[in-house]
């Protein structure tokens, strides 16, 4: 989206973290049956990135379509590990690997996933992601 680019019409990089968020978002929401609204308003936790590694491979220009794949890769006590990849066309743009930590936000302190949330995530786990 225009929003996204510089102005030469590539995404400006920091971009692409917010494009990250958004994906981690939509994850809980509609795969775990998470909202980030039930999340923080309600239940009064988040799941604030630790950790995160990002390989840009190739550019995304205005009016690209990006195709984003999240995949679980570990499941800790408090935490855990994921790979997120976006393609447009096939042709791979950007690969993040990251952490989430469970945290109650009122402490500021991780806690352990419950075990419906932790059966849902494990059911996205992959040993490898393709």
């Amino acid at each position: 989206m225009f929003q996204h680019c510089d102005p030469a019409a590539i995404v400006f990089y920091p971009r692409y973290f917010e494009m990250i968020n958004e994906v981690v978002e939509t994850f809980f929401g509609d795969a775990v049956g998470w909202s980030f609204r039930q999340m923080h308003s309600v239940e009064r936790v988040g799941v604030p990135m630790g950790r995160i590694e990002t390989e840009f491979h190739a550019s995304s220009r205005l009016g690209d379509a990006l195709d984003w794949m999240l995949f679980v890769t570990r499941i800790g006590g408090a935490s855990l590990d994921f790979t997120l990849r976006a393609a447009s066309c096939d042709e791979a743009r950007l690969t993040a690997r990251g952490t989430l930590v469970l945290v109650d936000l009122d402490r500021m302190a991780s806690i352990r996933w419950p075990d419906d949330k932790r059966a849902t995530l494990t059911s996205y786990k992959e040993d490898e992601a393709p």
